[in-house]
């Protein structure tokens, strides 16, 4: 593979994620005011693009609640800083089996939801861009499953063209990918697709530069794709990324250290992120210029 680095990049800070990290950093924001302050300090750092979750406030926990999601995007798209606003429509596929031995019935912390309960929460928020697990993967938590299947991929991606709201692909593993291009192939997803290579992350892609190249490899031409990895490797795959021709993701949901034992905000993350795209002699996209990248609009909530 030839190098052909990325000379103009985008980030996307990944701003709190639904993880239990919410005790572990005093910067990981909860409340939906605290999320899009967070995000917005993003923005206002380099950040083109902010990927959100809401939590609930009182608990931390991830939640899918559509009126903290509506808050949420209500309190981003008032603020004078622009930004492509990203949501996930990831919850609601949590699966935690038993023992075993006796598998079923599912544990305690199973939150399945159909694909319009998965898609409702972000509907009326008419993000620009929605993120979508493309494929089931088992995590490294005891028995705990993501779940995302072929009919449930394809009913999600339905819908999102509907509301004619960019999908972004997760893909953990190379088969994510295949199922992707199978998803265009039917008419599912719009061509080029936008793709978040997700490395390192138990147990799907592990975030050696090998397996990253082969990821790499299997996104098809023409396509647009970011990647990051989790903790201490997420600033080197912002190098990586640009490098191998893409464009990168920073922040809180992935990584909580600027350096070990110094904890980060998610403005500090985009900050390095910046520096180290600008000081490979690229340069960093805004918000606009990944608009117009992307062919998306910007819309009110409805």
């Amino acid at each position: 593979m030839p190098l052909a680095p990325n000379r103009k990049a985008f980030i996307t800070c990944a701003v709190t994620g639904a993880g239990a990290t919410q005790d572990k950093s005093p910067h990981v924001p909860r409340s939906p005011e605290q999320i899009a302050a967070s995000a917005i300090a993003a923005a206002e750092a380099g950040a083109a693009v902010v990927h959100c979750h809401v939590r609930d406030p009182e608990t931390g926990a991830g939640s899918c609640d559509p009126q903290l999601y509506r808050e949420l995007t209500e309190r981003i798209r008032d603020a004078r800083t622009d930004v492509v606003l990203n949501l996930t429509t990831g919850m609601g596929g949590d699966l935690y089996l038993g023992p075993v031995e006796r598998p079923l019935p599912p544990g305690n912390g199973t939150d399945m939801a159909g694909a319009t309960e998965r898609i409702e929460a972000i509907a009326g928020c008419r993000p620009e861009i929605a993120t979508r697990d493309c494929g089931t993967m088992n995590f490294a938590e005891s028995d705990y499953v993501m779940t995302n299947t072929p009919g449930m991929l394809r009913a999600m991606g339905g819908m999102l063209a509907e509301l004619d709201i960019q999908a972004e692909v997760e893909a953990f593993d190379t088969g994510h990918l295949w199922y992707a291009r199978q998803l265009v192939e039917d008419g599912i997803l719009p061509s080029p697709v936008l793709v978040q290579l997700c490395m390192g992350v138990p147990w799907g892609a592990p975030d050696d530069l090998n397996t990253f190249l082969a990821m790499v490899n299997n996104v098809p031409q023409g396509w647009h794709w970011s990647a990051f990895s989790l903790g201490q490797n997420q600033l080197p795959f912002v190098a990586a990324a640009v490098l191998a021709g893409g464009n990168v993701r920073v922040g809180l949901e992935d990584n909580l250290y600027l350096a070990r034992g110094q904890l980060a905000t998610n403005a500090q993350l985009v900050e390095r992120a910046v520096r180290i795209i600008e000081g490979m002699g690229c340069e960093v996209m805004n918000a606009a210029d990944v608009r117009e990248k992307l062919a998306l609009t910007k819309r009110a909530p409805v």
